[in-house]
């Protein structure tokens, strides 16, 4: 699939056909995030893989709707907070941002599968910390279930071009 295609057919996948994901499908999605860019190439991301029985069960639990449990897989995405780049001048730890970044991979990557995911952020972290066994260091940072969509790409909205691109300064136009 060309990449421009990847792009516009990603979207926020909530119903999931029930069929198993090949391990070598998942296998490259969960590449993706691993080779991705990350500050200073610190890496500071862990992926725990829930793939059916208890542990897919157990995270139903730290996230409630009842479409989440058709996903077959859910990734959950960590940041590790002892091995992440702070900037100097005011501290910001980039833990969160250099996971969102392979978490921006993985789905990329499960689109040209022909698999979906969702970008889940409201949920119980500290719960979720507790059932995966996560140190106090590494914030779990989204949860990403991942299957056979079991619909289309809805029409997308997204604001005007010249909404969010400024040409040399905050509010500039091109001309």
């Amino acid at each position: 699939m060309d990449f421009s295609e990847v792009i516009s057919r990603r979207f926020s996948v909530r119903a999931y056909k029930n069929i198993p994901i090949e391990d070598s499908k998942l296998e490259k999605v969960l590449n993706a995030g691993r080779i991705a860019p990350s500050a200073v190439n610190y890496q500071p991301w862990v992926f725990i893989v829930a793939k059916g029985g208890s542990q897919r069960d157990a995270l139903n639990s730290v996230y409630h709707r009842e479409w989440f449990k058709s996903a077959p897989v859910v990734i959950v995405v960590c940041a590790d907070h002892s091995c992440s780049w702070k900037r100097g001048s005011d501290g910001k730890d980039f833990a969160d941002v250099d996971a969102a970044i392979a978490i921006d991979h993985m789905t990329l990557e499960a689109v040209n599968q022909g698999l979906g995911t969702c970008w889940i952020c409201n949920f119980d972290a500290p719960k979720c910390k507790e059932l995966f066994g996560i140190p106090h260091h590494v914030e779990p940072i989204a949860l990403l279930p991942i299957g056979y969509p079991d619909s289309e790409p809805p029409v997308k909205n997204r604001k005007g071009f010249d909404e969010v691109v400024f040409w040399g300064q905050f509010g500039g136009s091109r001309h």
